[in-house]
């Protein structure tokens, strides 16, 4: 006997032919068994005992997520292997939805909902198409009115033989809400008035709806007053809340706020082939006075020209208008023509919709010396209006998206200007994506003013062209109308392009393209300078960045067009 007992326990020391499991599955759902089952070492027979348990326990409960629930597994030695053979049957799909909603929900809502769920008849099922199904009905009856709305009930009813899935849902829409008044903490600097002035869709007595508390919640995040935002509503109590004519419950929006520093000051540095290498300094203040006005202050040293400025923002009205005042200052000496000049004004900015209105009252000052002509002095009291709409999925990316721009204005001298005159600017720019890799890129820019000449209006409301972002090949605003040995602004200016960019990464690309414009003093001066050429493109964490070599026609040679800045 006590061999027989020795012998035994000797069988079962000794190490099986398989050290490691090979696992034989199907291509369906090999991938989810080497994900995450765990095959381990197996080196004696206990091992292999314990290792097909194991399996048997968690092989149908991975497979049941995808809709495997009539697996057969077989462990087995052949080859001097180890073998664990998965057959998952056939998959289940979903045979019936059964979906329940409790509650005082319009009939056209509840139908909508219902015909928004996901996991459909006849569809495989999965565990988490199951559960992103449920969450995803739940998020939709919740973002309006039912703020309280809650999944009481769910199941799977599985019917391995037939292999079909009955589902049941059932939600509780709970109360229907509408906004009470803001309680806003958090303010130290800023008063509460400074939030009621950006909150144009959290009003009390309106009905409930997320999307009304984010958009709150992102117009105080793009402010420069807070660091962060949250906005909800607040449901501690809302037991003895009390009820609007409709029926719905009236309760409090939290708003909870956290200040930014309001001093801001960044210094920078970069090179343009248009205008050189940069240095400049800005200073913010979000506080000014202690009346929450915006200070935009800054200088900027570039070779060829340097600037400096102080604009003053007041916070919005309930209009969504936007007011300030600034003065500036600039210097440059462009293609031989000096100028020096300072002015002052106020502006209105309001948004209306997806378009951007802009006005803008202006008093220019401005001394020009083009090279070999005399020096003039030039001033216009200018009433400006600008409208800009942009429809761009991603505002850094021109792969996709369209900008149209306009601009009108213009002075009298019956008002303190030189010169009658009426500026008028039109832009157009589109990128149109074509396929996954490549995109065509198109702009087109018309200038006219309308005056009896150029005489004594600023350089600013005429127009000069070429450069980086214009007519590629020519250098910096030298297409225009000579004088002297400089080039000066003039009545007519026109431009046109269009670039075909292949992105060889998703990070980098090259780009071909062809610039034509030009500015002239009259229309039968007129004659396009045509660039062409080839550039790199990289899409930096700024937006895309690109160094072009461009061939400008009219001149006869080659230029390098780069622009890149980095602040620090």
């Amino acid at each position: 006997m006590y061999r027989l007992v020795a012998l035994a326990a000797l069988l079962l020391t000794l190490p099986v032919s398989a050290a490691v499991p090979q696992l034989q599955a199907p291509e369906a759902v090999r991938e989810l068994l080497t994900r995450y089952l765990d095959l381990g070492d197996v080196t004696d027979a206990p091992e292999k005992a314990a290792f097909e348990r194991r399996m048997r326990r968690e092989v149908p409960a991975l497979l049941a997520t995808e809709g495997y629930f009539s697996p057969v597994l077989v462990v087995s030695e052949r080859a001097g292997s180890l073998w664990l053979d998965v057959d998952p049957g056939p998959r289940s799909h979903v045979d019936s939805v059964r979906i329940v909603i409790d509650g005082d929900v319009e009939p056209a809502r509840r139908e909508a909902l219902i015909e928004s769920w996901k996991l459909k008849s006849g569809e495989p099922f999965r565990q988490s198409a199951w559960d992103d199904a449920k969450q995803s009905l739940l998020a939709d009856l919740i973002a309006v009115d039912f703020a309280a709305g809650r999944l009481q009930d769910s199941r799977a009813e599985v019917h391995p033989e037939t292999q079909r899935v009955d589902l049941q849902v059932v939600l509780v829409a709970g109360p229907s809400y509408s906004f009470g008044e803001l309680k806003i903490s958090g303010l130290k600097r800023y008063s509460a008035a400074l939030i009621e002035r950006y909150n144009r869709s959290v009003e009390p007595g309106r009905p409930y709806s997320e999307d009304r508390l984010l958009a709150l919640q992102t117009a105080l995040q793009d402010t420069p007053y807070f660091g962060s935002v949250t906005v909800a509503l607040d449901r501690t109590d809302d037991t003895g809340a009390p009820a609007t004519a409709d029926g719905r419950v009236k309760v409090p929006v939290l708003v909870h706020v956290r200040e930014r520093a309001p001093y801001q000051v960044s210094l920078g540095a970069g090179f343009s082939t248009n205008t050189g290498a940069r240095v400049e300094a800005n200073y913010r203040n979000a506080d000014l006075l202690g009346r929450a006005w915006e200070l935009h202050s800054g200088v900027r040293i570039e070779q060829l020209r340097q600037t400096a400025y102080a604009d003053v923002f007041l916070p919005p009205d309930q209009r969504r208008r936007r007011d300030g005042v600034g003065a500036a200052f600039e210097k440059s000496d462009i293609e031989d023509l000096a100028l020096e000049g300072y002015s002052i004004g106020a502006t209105r900015v309001q948004k209306r919709g997806s378009i951007e209105q802009r006005l803008a009252l202006n008093w220019l000052q401005e001394k020009q010396t083009p090279k070999g002509s005399p020096t003039t002095t030039n001033r216009a009291l200018t009433a400006q209006a600008g409208w800009t709409w942009r429809h761009a999925p991603d505002p850094l990316n021109p792969a996709e998206g369209i900008a149209l721009q306009a601009q009108l204005g213009g002075g009298s001298k019956q008002l303190l200007s030189d010169q009658d005159f009426l500026r008028t600017y039109f832009r157009y720019a589109q990128g149109l994506p074509l396929g996954v890799s490549d995109g065509l890129f198109l702009r087109a820019e018309l200038g006219v003013t309308f005056a009896p000449s150029s005489d004594g209006i600023p350089q600013s409301f005429l127009f000069r062209t070429g450069g980086s972002n214009s007519v590629r090949g020519y250098a910096y605003q030298s297409l225009g109308v000579p004088d002297g040995s400089a080039v000066v602004g003039g009545r007519y200016m026109m431009t046109m392009s269009a670039e075909y960019t292949h992105w060889i990464t998703p990070a980098w690309g090259a780009a071909a393209f062809v610039d034509a414009g030009d500015a002239q003093d009259s229309r039968d001066a007129f004659d396009l300078a045509l660039g062409y050429g080839v550039g790199a493109r990289w899409k930096s964490p700024l937006g895309p960045l690109g160094i072009d070599l461009a061939y400008g026609q009219r001149v006869g040679k080659l230029r390098v067009d780069f622009s890149l800045a980095v602040p620090f």
